[in-house]
């Protein structure tokens, strides 16, 4: 099984980014070998269809499970029709979120969030709380 992580670093200690089409890196790790793939997201610097860049990156690097934060509307139509089943965590360190997943402790995405989830306005206001 190959499970997708969106993150902010380049090994397992790197914190998971929320945003999945937008975060830097994707960490993919195979729970047979136990290996890890870092990949840079393509999408993270699109100006526009970010979600879809990455989700296409992920099909095509033949992941099973992605965990993320938010997913927006076109990536989660996208990774659904592929049966890659996604997975919500907050902000936390990779090696954290494999355990939780391990455990049985994510919740599955069922419904996409809305698109560009962390980015424009709503970015602005999450310091101000």
């Amino acid at each position: 099984m190959k499970i997708c992580f969106s993150s902010t670093g380049k090994d397992l200690g790197s914190m998971l980014d929320v945003r999945f089409g937008r975060c830097s890196y994707f960490l993919i790790y195979d729970a047979e070998g136990q290996e890890v793939k870092v990949i840079e997201n393509r999408g993270q610097m699109a100006g526009g269809g970010a979600g879809i860049a990455a989700a296409q990156q992920i099909i095509d690097e033949g992941v099973d499970v992605v965990i993320t934060g938010n997913l927006g509307p076109n990536a989660f139509d996208i990774l659904k029709k592929s049966d890659i089943k996604v997975y919500r965590c907050g902000s936390t360190k990779i090696d954290s979120a494999l355990q939780l997943f391990k455990e049985g402790k994510l919740e599955e995405i069922s419904v996409a969030g809305p698109a560009h989830a962390g980015m424009g306005a709503g970015k602005r206001f999450r310091g101000g709380r």
